[in-house]
């Protein structure tokens, strides 16, 4: 089974979150996302490191991304959490990390399937999994009921 990790999981909560909300600090988005304040951090200093997001610094400091969400594929994102995508250890013929690499018949024949995949998943951007955008605040006053109309005529 392929399975992320829940830290790639709350990388794209939180990079959904920043879209469009300018610069943010750790506990607004713990706080906007549901996700523990030390996990956002973090997230967001593994994304900082990739590049993903970029840290402000001072009293209106926080994080920022540095590009639109419709511009970050998924196979970025995980991999600056998880690391590469591959269904197994032995990613594009890697070397070294696998006691049986010398006797291995299917050695490299993983390759093509390590692909498939990271193709698959580059062609998905972080916005095609974030949530419709909110709504802009036209208050809406509800409709007065007929008696009220009534006792006011």
């Amino acid at each position: 089974m392929l399975r992320l990790s829940k830290l790639t999981d709350y990388a794209v909560v939180v990079l959904t979150r920043l879209e469009g909300e300018g610069v943010q600090a750790a506990p607004e988005l713990a706080a906007a996302t549901g996700i523990a304040e030390p996990t956002v951090a973090k997230v967001l200093k593994i994304l900082a490191h990739s590049g993903l997001v970029e840290g402000l610094r001072g009293a209106r400091g926080g994080y920022r991304l540095t590009r639109p969400i419709a511009e970050v594929p998924l196979t970025e994102v995980i991999a600056a959490i998880d690391g590469p995508i591959a269904l197994t250890a032995c990613v594009d013929s890697a070397v070294g990390i696998c006691e049986a690499e010398e006797v291995c018949p299917v050695r490299g024949r993983w390759d093509p399937v390590n692909r498939a995949i990271r193709e698959a998943l580059s062609g998905i951007t972080i916005a095609d999994l974030a949530p419709p955008p909110r709504a802009a605040s036209s208050e809406v006053l509800p409709a007065r009921s007929a008696a009220a109309a009534a006792a006011t005529a």
